[in-house]
């Protein structure tokens, strides 16, 4: 985003927090997971709030084997955590040739750069096109709890693709208040699995 005043999503996200506590019923939010150790805090955070539907789609992920640990972890975990209201599992399918189609091009971008955008878009339409289908009221990512990632970008994408599908995006910068150190002292409380790479091929060869 460029231009006029920096949005605090932290705050946007409180406020429709507030609004929901004077409502008897528990809306059903759709949350995308990209793993179990960003998913930690958002899902202990959000389960005071909602009823949620745990999605789990990350083409962007290879090796294979690498995406179905990740995917077991986050099965683990929603499991193991005492969670306030009910969370359910989704399994997403993985379908590696999308992300490299989307990503056709680009593929020497920097990390962060336009192909991570793509990426993020990938994901957050088949965020919203589930949460419509399922009917959730909600629905946002546990992608801005990142450090490395840009909430601005992510904010925007979600709202954008919300519009297409007729859900509300809930808007987070979940890094916030302590949110990622707390994950960091939830992903040792479990013993979760820490990757060293975002997901894709071109992140892990960054990092080698």
């Amino acid at each position: 985003m460029t231009g006029g005043k920096k949005r605090n999503y932290q705050k946007e996200l409180e406020s429709v927090l507030t609004e929901l506590r004077e409502k008897e019923t528990v809306p059903r939010l759709l949350l995308h997971s990209c793993c179990a150790p960003c998913s930690s805090y958002v899902l202990e955070y959000l389960t005071e709030w909602f009823e949620i539907e745990d999605f789990f789609y990350n083409p962007n992920i290879a090796p294979e084997e690498e995406y179905l640990f990740r995917e077991e972890e986050l099965v683990r975990l929603t499991k193991e955590m005492p969670l306030k209201h009910p969370v359910h599992f989704i399994k997403g399918r993985y379908d590696p040739e999308r992300f490299f189609d989307s990503a056709r091009g680009l593929e020497n971008e920097p990390e962060g750069g336009a192909r991570c955008v793509k990426c993020f878009t990938l994901r957050l339409e088949e965020a919203a096109r589930e949460a419509a289908d399922r009917q959730c009221e909600f629905f946002t990512t546990t992608l801005t709890i990142s450090p490395l990632k840009n909430a601005d970008i992510i904010n925007r994408i979600g709202e954008e693709t919300a519009a297409r599908f007729g859900v509300a995006y809930l808007p987070s910068d979940f890094k916030k208040r302590d949110g990622y150190k707390r994950s960091l002292e939830l992903s040792r409380e479990y013993g979760l699995y820490r990757q060293n790479y975002c997901g894709c091929v071109f992140s892990k060869r960054e990092r080698t």
